[in-house]
């Protein structure tokens, strides 16, 4: 008998680092009674944070999922890392779920890395609720997060919750419980850490105003959702507890409001209303559009020379064309209804004794042990050997089927990666793929002998394969191999992965800077061949622009780093039959992957075919191939080389007195400064900086502030780099 899906939440616990994801986590597992004891992160024994790495550094590294019972509903809940080197954890487990609990800290508010995921939460569409933990904190502020939240994060959150109180208990006003609007009760937690009691009670007087006046403001904010509502409001009637939450959970689901929620996880305080809030405002899969695809047996997705169909640069432009402007590409759904044909998607992958766990989020029909399904966009077919029940990052209980809405990992598949889709070998649908951020960062390694070499490149192979924003490149001439990731830390992570998972033997570099290369201005060249080659002429001419380009508008983000382009006169009055334009493009595709003329990977730029000249008797394939790659070098060499650097967004928080130092040390690295504001008691202050004078500025911060300012740094940009850059590398 299929599964209920309407008792079924499948949701992510995502937030800036330290404001609580995994203490929140490890208390919902206590509280629905999945775990017997709470673990605590800074004594490395939370559920989720299983690897040795986390346990040491008290981070979350690695996406983890759990599942557990909240009263009649079923929780699939993944919980992912704060800090910004491992946000392609964020991204893929986004991409994947139907809801998230964002969660804020009530003394740092709205931080670096909130911004970076509330962003990725509204790219997949993803409906959520907020939570403002650490209400027991010392310069916790619930009134001004929740303004933080609206502001910075263009969100429309809904109060639901207020704290009684804010604050330690040494305050003259401490954080003792929440004031539920809805209900219009205390909810007090008077077990503390390790109990699972809650008491509702009659607000008291010292908190009524407040709780009246938000109850009001709450109920206004939600009139505009509900004709009823208004109704009774405008009739002076009593408003039903049931159609609050019914309007509250139809506004969530449709991403118009984001309810808020108050407390602290660490003391066992607001999490059972918060499991609350899950099962009845998160939407459960039925609720969730279809998952949309297109058909991959069409002529419009085949080829090398076109970018993966079904990609979010496709999805923009309304996937009603081919790449290259041929036959429309079939759009294909699938309701999550166990009677469809079964599709999936692989959105993490991790190593086992017995095989590759593959993490795969079921979006519609039923998948059973030994049974083949099709990767159509490698076009094979894989084996699925064992169903698996995820807990934590381990396999926990085999399954006899999946079914739409669950999450489960796989055994026995060996050519799928992140990001590909499987589905029923009879019906293909091709979904759209995850998208990850570019690496700024590399360092060269090499191994100690021939023997650990030939090891590291093995394990080096496998982590490309868990993880899509590390890379690994070997040098031929060096034997080096130069890997690259995210930021420091992540490098520092592989590197101890390396050595203490592996027992590898290496030595490694200092980190250096991803640079990337564009150009000056505009030209327009003409490349030509006129060869003979085993007595065969081959003669031809293209002609081509190439130019800098930066992309604008709301999915500026994900648009390609290079735009290969076809004038539209280049296959009529341009002199190219459309045969030989499509062999120009796919020839400047492939140019352009292998970098610029310092060898660097290419971005913001366009290149445009203009037209070219075709030979009566002697125009071959090969002839364009070769006048479309010499035009597009000449073009690379006559519009001047710009070297872009990666710009990091930094975040510091400080005490007032350690400010001036934290500037002058910034200016020094060529940091803008953009704003400053106040935050309680300290001074945050934001800037913008190159990567490249960012090596060890966690230490020298510590080190000029006494160890009392916290810095966050998050990728935004990249910009022309300094003369003396661009002259080292051309070797003047």
């Amino acid at each position: 008998m299929p599964a209920d899906l309407t008792k079924l939440r499948n949701i992510g616990v995502i937030a800036h680092i330290d404001a609580g994801k995994t203490t929140v986590t490890e208390r919902m597992l206590f509280v629905s009674s999945a775990k017997h004891r709470v673990g605590e992160v800074d004594k490395g024994t939370t559920t989720t944070d299983d690897d040795a790495e986390e346990a040491e550094r008290g981070i979350t590294i690695y996406s983890a999922c759990v599942q557990f019972p909240w009263k009649d509903v079923r929780v699939n809940l993944i919980d992912t890392p704060g800090h910004v080197d491992f946000t392609a954890e964020v991204e893929r487990s986004l991409r994947v779920l139907d809801g998230a609990v964002v969660v804020f800290s009530a003394r740092e508010g709205v931080e670096a890395q909130s911004e970076t995921v509330w962003r990725q939460a509204n790219r997949y569409h993803v409906p959520r609720i907020a939570l403002i933990n650490k209400m027991d904190r010392e310069g916790a502020n619930w009134e001004e997060v929740l303004s933080e939240i609206e502001s910075r994060l263009g969100a429309k959150p809904v109060a639901i919750q207020i704290p009684a109180g804010q604050g330690p208990p040494h305050v003259a006003n401490p954080f003792r419980g929440i004031i539920d609007l809805i209900k219009q009760k205390l909810i007090t937690f008077p077990g503390g850490k390790d109990s699972r009691e809650v008491v509702e009670s009659p607000i008291p007087d010292e908190f009524a105003d407040d709780a009246a006046l938000y109850r009001d403001q709450m109920l206004e904010q939600l009139y505009g959702y509900s004709d009823e509502l208004m109704e009774l409001a405008l009739g002076g009637e009593e408003i039903p507890e049931a159609l609050i939450r019914k309007v509250l959970r139809s506004a969530t689901v449709h991403l118009q409001i984001q309810p808020v929620l108050c407390g602290s996880a660490l003391h066992g305080m607001g999490v059972e209303p918060l499991l609350d809030a899950v099962a009845a405002y998160l939407p459960h899969p039925l609720e969730m559009p279809p998952v949309e695809g297109v058909d991959p047996t069409g002529k419009a997705v085949k080829g090398k020379s076109k970018r993966r169909a079904g990609s979010v640069s496709d999805r923009s432009s309304g996937g009603e064309e081919s790449p290259e402007g041929g036959e429309p590409v079939k759009k294909l759904v699938r309701k999550p209804d166990i009677a469809e044909p079964f599709c999936g998607l692989v959105f993490k992958i991790l190593p086992y004794k017995t095989g590759d766990l593959y993490w795969v989020r079921v979006y519609s029909g039923e998948l059973k042990p030994n049974s083949r399904v099709l990767n159509p966009g490698k076009d094979l077919k894989e084996n699925v050997a064992q169903i698996w029940r995820i807990h934590a990052s381990k396999k926990d209980e085999q399954l006899d089927h999946a079914e739409a809405g669950d999450i489960v990992a796989l055994l026995g598949l060996r050519d799928s990666v992140t990001g590909d889709t499987l589905c029923d070998t009879r019906t293909p649908i091709l979904l759209e793929s995850i998208e990850f951020p570019d690496t700024v960062i590399s360092m060269a390694i090499e191994a100690e002998n021939s023997e650990e070499k030939k090891k590291l490149a093995g394990v080096l192979e496998m982590l490309r394969k868990q993880d899509p924003t590390f890379r690994a490149i070997e040098n031929e001439e060096t034997g080096e191999t130069l890997i690259s990731g995210m930021g420091e830390l992540h490098l520092e992570v592989i590197q101890h992965r390396l050595a203490r998972d592996f027992g590898l033997k290496f030595r490694a570099r200092q980190p250096r800077v991803s640079y990337r290369e564009s150009v000056a201005r505009k030209v327009e060249v003409t490349g030509e061949c006129n060869r003979n080659t085993n007595g065969v002429q081959h003669t031809a001419a293209v002609r081509l622009r190439v130019e800098p380009f930066t992309p604008t508008g709301p999915l500026a983000h994900v648009a390609p780093p290079v735009v290969v382009s076809v004038d539209p006169a280049a296959a009529t009055t341009g002199g190219l039959t459309s045969e030989f334009v499509n062999l120009v493009v796919e020839e400047l595709e492939s140019a352009t992957e292998g970098g610029g003329t310092l060898g660097f990977p290419l971005l913001r730029l366009k290149v445009t075919v203009l037209g070219g000249e075709v030979h009566e008797t002697d125009s071959t394939d090969i002839a364009f191939r070769t006048a479309a790659s010499l035009a597009f070098d000449k073009g690379l060499r006559e519009a001047g080389v710009v070297m872009l650097e990666p710009i990091m967004a930094l975040q510091i928080t400080t005490p007032d007195e350690h400010m001036g130092d934290l500037v002058g040390d910034l200016q020094q690295r060529r940091a803008m400064i953009e704003r400053t504001e106040q935050r309680g008691g300290a001074t945050v202050i934001h800037a913008q900086a190159p990567l490249a004078n960012l090596f060890g500025y966690s230490s020298a911060m510590r080190s000029l502030s006494q160890g009392r300012a916290g810095c966050s740094m998050t990728p935004s940009d990249y910009a022309p780099a300094p003369d003396d850059v661009v002259q080292k590398f051309l070797g003047e």
